[in-house]
């Protein structure tokens, strides 16, 4: 049985200790920010007298967020140790009062720094006074067509807690509320059957077992089918909301705006996987045939196709596999990132009942870069997600050692090359250091299965995203039906006519929490391609590309993602990044099928 989040010995989960030794260490930090931030108003109408009174008015509300950030990291993780324990859940809520409070009282400085005349902004830009603020300011002045009054930015502020509910009304539904019952496994064995436990089902040799874990959970979605479908619906509306009271021409633009990413990389992404999909359906095709299946079905499409390969890695031997893939970064990378995941005690390392599924990095500038997984060592592929979590810690610990904090933290769509990198890197490492025909294609089969989940599937997910929303902003109603028979056409096109899909997927779109981070999954797919061409240019290239790669890191978000990508050595705005990447899949498909039959 799954344990609780007490029965886990303390090595195996994340040390706080550093950033609050105790609760009533996090509680006295908060009623210090409780009493700092009203100083703010002390500000108001005064920005535009000197720079440096705006200088002062910048490193008083710095002070105040990295309280914030450090405050709420703690308030955040305890969360996800246990979504079910009242104390975790009163700070989280404890934190969001204040933080529209704050919200509210800071409401005035964007407006204020907005209205500065265009001629006293630029002196201002170029006072030594300022230097270390210029990147932030010049970002803040792009958004001065979608910055409102003072009094409307303050009505925002107070509403942004109540608009922004639906992913915790969606996480508490999904990850406490939500009970998918027990099955028993190949033993014979009764095991529960939750979010996190669905993957180790469905790599399971055995079909019916794979096949009751699928229909099972799903229909506990199907009980709920309504109220996920309100909770997503309403998500977007306030994306488009947002979008329409700040004056942007969509939602995805709004999305897409302060990246300064250009619609046209979106569209391009789905255009270009769209036109590669014949290369999928053949790899669905040879799943078919290598496994005997009359039909396949998608409860199909994650057990590892090549035979006699069963995988039991432990989380000490997948730290180990991790660190010797990322031995070209050098020994400061890998030896930073040995001691974090084993003294450091960065990482919570397995599941427990209310936990949060999946896995995450959780960074900030003064307190070490978490990581949460829910290891399981018959799942091969968290290898591989162990790997992606540090990449994103990796990158956060270089950034806040080369950057202030005004421009430390790096936006996703940089954050999702740094950890796909460190995944290309491990599957080298691990074709390299295998000389078993089998367990090579099984790694190929690995490969191929990782382009098609985040690349392709993160693009599909993306089109609903876009239709969704374009929905919505036409004025449709994005009731359960719109949404199902929206995501059914979508199965359609990405699954192709050989592939049986089950009535219960078209509720998959109702299950995925980055929709609750609108226009955030496409990042994935972008991140990957970039990570398949600078990781091809560590290891061909050497020193240079390495050099050139951690600078990356280092950079964190003192520039736009697009230039960023550029100094490190690939172009985003061009199709050929993607479609590199799919030519990849493509040939691993091919030799996947060469392979096969010596092993069959």
């Amino acid at each position: 049985m799954t344990p609780t989040r007490d029965q886990v010995p303390a090595n195996d989960t994340w040390d706080l200790s550093p950033l609050y030794t105790e609760p009533a260490a996090w509680q006295q930090d908060f009623e210090a920010l409780q009493a700092a931030y009203p100083t703010l108003a002390t500000f108001a109408g005064s920005l535009a007298q000197s720079p440096e009174r705006l200088r002062e008015v910048l490193e008083f509300e710095k002070s105040l967020d990295l309280r914030i950030e450090r405050i709420g990291q703690y308030a955040g993780l305890r969360a996800t140790e246990d979504s079910a324990n009242s104390e975790s859940l009163a700070r989280e809520a404890q934190l969001e009062n204040l933080l529209t409070r704050i919200g509210e009282a800071a409401s005035f400085l964007s407006p204020e720094i907005q209205a500065i005349d265009a001629a006293t902004f630029e002196r201002f830009l170029a006072s030594p006074v300022l230097a270390d603020w210029r990147t932030p300011l010049q970002r803040l002045r792009r958004l001065k067509p979608h910055t409102l009054s003072t009094a409307e930015e303050r009505l925002l502020a107070l509403g942004s807690s109540a608009l922004r509910a639906h992913g915790e009304t969606f996480s508490q539904l999904t990850n406490v509320d939500m009970q998918f019952g027990a099955i028993p496994d190949e033993t014979g064995a009764s095991r529960e059957l939750t979010q996190s436990s669905l993957s180790s089902f469905l790599v399971k040799r055995q079909r019916e077992l794979r096949k009751t874990a699928f229909h099972q959970f799903y229909a506990e979605f199907n009980a709920h089918r309504y109220t996920v479908a309100s909770t997503l619906s309403a998500s977007m509306r306030a994306d488009v909301f947002y979008a329409r009271a700040r004056h942007y021409p969509s939602a995805r633009e709004a999305a897409l705006f302060r990246d300064d990413v250009p619609v046209a990389v979106y569209d391009n992404l789905i255009s270009s996987v769209r036109s590669q999909l014949p290369a999928l359906f053949r790899y669905y095709d040879l799943r078919k045939k290598v496994l005997k299946l009359d039909e396949i079905h998608a409860y199909d499409t994650a057990v590892p196709i090549v035979p006699k390969i069963e995988t039991h890695v432990s989380f000490d031997q997948a730290v180990d596999k991790v660190l010797a893939a990322l031995e070209p970064l050098g020994s400061e990378y890998c030896s930073t990132l040995a001691d974090g995941l084993r003294g450091g005690r960065w990482c919570d390392r397995y599941e427990n009942k209310g936990k949060r599924s999946g896995a995450f990095s959780s960074g900030s500038f003064s307190g070490p870069p978490y990581i949460l997984m829910n290891y399981k060592e018959d799942v091969f592929s968290d290898v591989y997600t162990l790997a992606h979590e540090a990449g994103h810690s990796m990158h956060t610990w270089y950034s806040t050692r080369n950057q202030p904090f005004q421009t430390y933290s790096y936006p996703i769509f940089l954050a999702e090359v740094a950890s796909t990198f460190n995944e290309e890197l491990l599957t080298h490492h691990l074709l390299e250091t295998t000389t078993d025909p089998a367990m090579r294609a099984y790694l190929i089969n690995r490969q191929i299965d990782d382009i098609r989940g985040t690349v392709i599937r993160q693009t599909m997910f993306a089109e609903f995203e876009k239709l969704a929303h374009a929905a919505e902003e036409r004025g449709e109603a994005l009731t359960l039906d719109a949404f199902r028979s929206m995501y059914r056409v979508l199965l359609k096109d990405y699954f192709g006519e050989n592939f049986t899909l089950d009535a219960e997927l078209d509720l998959e779109c109702l299950r995925i929490p980055h929709f609750y981070n609108a226009f955030y999954v496409y990042k994935y797919a972008t991140g990957m391609s970039a990570a398949v061409a600078l990781s091809d240019q560590v290891l061909h290239e050497g020193a240079p590309a390495v050099k050139r790669y951690l600078n990356f890191l280092k950079s964190g978000g003192s520039e736009f993602p697009l230039p960023t990508l550029q100094k490190a050595g690939v172009d985003m705005t061009a199709p050929q990044p993607v479609e590199r990447t799919l030519q990849l899949f493509a040939r691993r498909v091919e030799e996947l099928e060469a392979l096969l039959p010596a092993l069959v």
